[in-house]
């Protein structure tokens, strides 16, 4: 295992790299159609990135949600749904290259429905402005960015789907602190600043995750990347 920080770096933005590939590809093959179950879809990816990167691993669940099933956090597990002509939906996977963890998620519209796709265009801004905001910030807290991600979400006309937005990302597994697990995640209760040592006297990275939510019209979208590499 590679532990000198700047090979670690390059690990994770060479993973990042395998992922924007693999979701490139699975909108060239256009896996996110019309009639797809979010099951079948979910599975053709997994299988589309053993093909490209030998991939056979993921450090998460798997997700691929759609419609309604957009508003639900990570944590739930809603029932499997038919993609439909006029839909959003989310793709959201954590697939291991060479034992570092990669985390990526998009957003997709099908169909010409406007607020859905001012949704999906919010969550890149909202992200960058995230990203911004970190790097301006020298000892930025988790809790600060959480509340600055919350914000610009408020400001832009959405709501926050989930409790954080974002957590640590790294060698496979990477670290979870058992007696206070929060301190894993950009949430509200977390006071450690996001530039710091793991325990095992690592740097920390993160990844900025925003799921933005239109709670009225029944649907959202997701959107996450590394934080502070690239």
């Amino acid at each position: 295992m590679v532990t000198d920080e700047p090979s670690r770096k390059a690990r994770l933005l060479e993973a990042r790299a395998k992922a924007v590939e693999l979701f490139d590809q699975v909108d060239k093959h256009n896996l996110i159609a019309p009639g797809e179950r979010e099951r079948a879809v979910s599975n053709r990816v997994r299988d589309l990135a053993n093909e490209l990167f030998g991939t056979t691993r993921h450090w998460h669940k798997r997700i691929v949600r759609c419609g309604p099933n957009t508003l639900m956090p990570y944590d739930e597990n809603p029932p499997d749904r038919v993609i439909g002509n006029d839909d959003i939906v989310f793709v959201d996977f954590g697939p291991i290259f060479e034992e570092y963890e990669a985390d990526f998620g998009r957003t997709f519209v099908l169909g010409d429905d406007l607020a859905k796709h001012q949704l999906r265009d919010a969550l890149p801004e909202i992200f960058a402005m995230g990203k911004h905001f970190f790097e301006s910030e020298p000892e930025l807290t988790a809790r600060q960015l959480y509340a600055e991600v919350e914000r610009l979400t408020t400001n832009a006309g959405w709501e926050l789907g989930g409790w954080h937005a974002g957590h640590l990302v790294g060698e496979f597994p990477h670290e979870r602190i058992q007696e206070a697990l929060v301190e894993s995640y950009i949430a509200p209760g977390n006071d450690t600043p996001l530039r710091r040592l793991d325990r095992s006297g690592r740097a920390c990275h993160w990844i900025l995750e925003i799921h933005l939510i239109d709670r009225d019209d029944g649907f959202g979208g997701f959107y996450e990347d590394l934080l502070d590499l690239g």
